[in-house]
């Protein structure tokens, strides 16, 4: 065993040692006849239609006027607690288009334990979602049919305002019983083979105010060599939230460093801020803007050429595990989708959002984002378009939801010459959507 990975375990086994001993004390004074169990299964049906005009582009950079499809995700979801110190949950999930050959993709979506300490100490282990702060770093991307959950272990202190969580994972491909292999991304569901994190995050109890540091380390390797070694990238930042009367304010800063995959260093950053304002409870007024950092001037050539470059460092921030969908454009042109020869120009997003409750259970957004690249291009402008969303959300009732959005985006010859693909100067997308989460099945003894 390589010494990275003896360290990790090493950690494992200490920082599980901690809290394990003191759940066995509050587990001891708990019985089997106490009626603090409790069961419940739960389901959730998500089904989506989207209508797309220049929008999906094909494997050959071809880009069909118009694309229609039906997309639905199913989960269920069984759940146990017992008492306040023991809880366990596994959901199944399916996703998938309809007609689709295969019919979709089935997997455990969560499947996990969690043991917690009167005092404030818990553990949680197995495959789960890892949320933090705004989403931006770490998030569940719900918005993907498949979302995002890790194979985990999870620990840390929650009390008196105060939140410390610990993140340890170690990925291995299914014929690894022997020995170690070689992690690529081809083999598995996730980029890297090891991930330690750390997030810490404080309420102060006088002021509306949060803030948060965190940490991740990242090992990586290589999907091309026959016995690559593992490079490890850091990100390291904050991020901070004030919520004063009728006001919200957030911000976040991170950097990224370490080397990636290919050994090649990083030096990349992000920077982020944004208001709303509430003069009732009906109107929220919002405005942003979102810097992340992308490589200095890249070799992008003309459609239908030929360019080539060496990559000497890495400048291009990369989302991580974040919801991207949330940020920056609907439309997912940005972060959901690779650039021309791997390069990342960064992007530069600004904007601005109003939204509305005219009755108790509608919700009306609008919505434009300025977009454009942080470094500059050869022979190009900056600017990648500009996108205007519209979106409604109706709950019919608890368990009942229907949303509809239409988004418009006139995208700029930069963004055809970043991503080799014409015709993204007027592209369309509408969407309806129908969410139907009920509980089926609830049980106290």
């Amino acid at each position: 065993m390589k010494p990275t990975y003896r360290c990790l375990l090493c950690c494992v086994v200490v920082l599980l040692a901690w809290p394990v001993a003191v759940l066995a004390q509050d587990a001891a004074t708990d019985t089997l006849d106490s009626p603090a169990n409790q069961l419940t299964i739960d389901a959730s049906l998500l089904t989506r239609g989207e209508l797309r005009h220049g929008g999906l582009p094909m494997l050959d950079g071809t880009v069909h006027e118009n694309a229609q499809f039906v997309m639905e995700r199913t989960r269920l979801a069984l759940s146990y607690r017992r008492g306040q110190w023991l809880q366990a949950r596994v959901t199944a999930q399916h996703a998938g288009i309809w007609g689709q050959a295969g019919r979709g993709s089935f997997n455990l979506y969560e499947a996990w334990a969690r043991i917690q300490a009167s005092c404030g100490l818990f553990a949680t282990v197995g495959r789960q979602e890892l949320n933090y702060d705004d989403e931006r770093i770490l998030g569940r991307n719900d918005w993907a049919m498949a979302a995002m959950s890790h194979d985990a272990i999870k620990m840390g202190y929650e009390g008196h305002g105060h939140k410390a969580h610990v993140i340890l994972a170690y990925n291995q491909r299914s014929d690894a019983d022997q020995g170690n292999s070689i992690y690529r991304t081809s083999d598995g569901a996730y980029p890297h083979r090891s991930m330690i994190a750390a997030w810490y995050h404080y309420d102060v109890p006088t002021v509306p105010l949060g803030a948060s540091l965190m940490f991740i380390d990242m090992g990586m390797q290589n999907p091309y060599m026959e016995n690559p070694p593992t490079h490890h990238q850091q990100l390291f930042g904050c991020y901070a939230r004030w919520q004063p009367t009728k006001w919200n304010f957030e911000g976040a800063y991170y950097r990224q460093c370490g080397h990636d995959e290919f050994g090649i260093p990083i030096e990349a950053w992000m920077a982020s801020a944004k208001a709303d304002f509430s003069p009732n409870d009906r109107w929220t007024l919002t405005a942003g803007y979102d810097h992340l950092s992308g490589d200095p001037n890249p070799v992008v050539p003309h459609i239908g050429t030929i360019g080539m470059a060496l990559h000497t460092k890495v400048q291009g921030f990369s989302v991580v595990f974040g919801s991207h969908h949330k940020f920056y454009g609907a439309m997912d042109f940005f972060y959901a989708s690779a650039y021309y020869a791997g390069y990342t120009p960064g992007l530069q997003n600004l904007y601005a959002q109003v939204s509305c409750k005219p009755v108790k259970r509608l919700g009306l957004m609008a919505g434009y984002h300025h977009l454009a690249t942080s470094s500059r291009i050869l022979d190009a402008r900056r600017k990648l378009g500009d996108e205007l969303e519209l979106s409604a959300a109706y709950s019919i009732s608890n368990d009942v939801k229907l949303a509809a959005g239409y988004t418009y985006m006139h995208g700029t010859s930069t963004l055809e010459r970043l991503q080799q693909q014409e015709g993204r100067n007027k592209l369309h997308w509408g969407w309806l959507m129908l969410t139907v989460s009920p509980r089926l099945f609830n049980v106290k003894w």
